[in-house]
């Protein structure tokens, strides 16, 4: 059965308001929850980034029973693997192992800023493998230290002192061969943003047969159609530019300038909008039918997330699951 989540947008709330979110969301009846790991937002109207490991460990504490997961954290530039080993295993304890962490090669908007330059597509995928493997071994690191000695990363006599009962999942992003057969080497679940069925049958056939493949997709539910397109275009129409530019932009004032010409109508055409429950069981149901098992939902906007959670209880989530 298809499981659907809630997604804790860094980039459109205070770090204290998602926490309340997903109080909501676990209320409303999300069988799990993504978190954005931002150091910029994507426009200037969104206006937020929260640093997502603190969120993380506070949403851990607030709520009892939904999953939680990074979606994704990049661990090649601004965190080392080592340190993102670290935080993973705290978060699993404080969750009681409800958490996966899921891996990407991020974008450039997030990780310039500790002052490195942006490598290249390739080189982000031979560093993303790298760090997988260290963030592995530690997490088989009980019985002693990890060391190793790769082309970009490096780790000395390290080891996890408190590692949680169960093993964290790691999750991998794709969005092309590549990362796919990366994704089924040496992923325990398989992340994309695009519903594509060629990305989860080349997780497949690279060794994900069986295993998780978690989808996202933003809508912006609001009673007044016109108000939804209008928060959307302000806040989402970067999501239009594609992977290849999302990725090489590096801040805000960039995507907005890149973005300054897509139209209203060009949103309300790419994300559903409004009050009605079908349309936007109609926008989710491509992942299910590119063979997701899960799917996690970005209601857009901070000061819509309430009504949203209390709609999606009493509409969304039934449609859903009865399909």
């Amino acid at each position: 059965m298809t499981k659907f989540g809630y997604t804790m947008m860094c980039e459109q709330s205070r770090p204290d308001q998602l926490v309340q979110d997903i109080q909501r969301a676990e209320r409303a009846g999300f069988d799990f929850s993504v978190i954005s790991d931002h150091y910029q937002p994507w426009l200037p109207t969104q206006g937020h980034s929260g640093y997502a490991w603190s969120i993380l460990g506070a949403a851990a504490q607030a709520t009892e029973r939904i999953g939680l997961m990074t979606y994704v954290t990049c661990p090649i530039l601004r965190y080392h693997p080592a340190i993102v080993a670290q935080k993973a295993a705290t978060v699993q304890i404080l969750s009681g192992n409800r958490f996966r962490l899921g891996l990407g090669a991020g974008e450039n908007l997030n990780e310039h800023v500790v002052g490195m330059r942006w490598p290249s597509v390739g080189v982000r995928h031979e560093m993303l493998a790298e760090a997988v493997d260290i963030i592995g071994g530690l997490f088989d690191s009980s019985n002693g230290t990890v060391n190793y000695r790769g082309r970009y990363f490096d780790v000395e006599s390290a080891k996890l002192w408190d590692l949680p009962d169960d093993r964290v999942p790691i999750g991998i992003a794709a969005s092309g061969a590549e990362s796919c057969e990366l994704a089924g080497a040496k992923a325990d679940l398989l992340v994309a943003v695009q519903p594509e069925r060629e990305l989860v049958e080349m997780f497949d056939e690279a060794g994900g047969r069986g295993k998780p493949k978690v989808g996202q997709v933003a809508i912006a539910y609001d009673p007044d159609r016109d108000a939804a397109i209008e928060r959307a275009h302000d806040q989402f129409r970067w999501f239009g530019l594609g992977w290849k530019v999302n990725a090489d932009l590096p801040n805000p004032d960039s995507f907005e300038g890149a973005s300054q010409f897509v139209t209203p109508e060009q949103v309300a055409d790419a994300l559903s909008c409004g009050p009605d429950v079908e349309a936007h069981v109609e926008a989710i149901k491509p992942f299910l039918e590119a063979g997701f098992t899960e799917v996690a939902v970005v209601q857009i906007g901070a000061d819509h997330q309430e009504p949203f959670t209390a709609w999606a209880e009493r509409e969304l989530l039934p449609a859903l699951r009865s399909l």
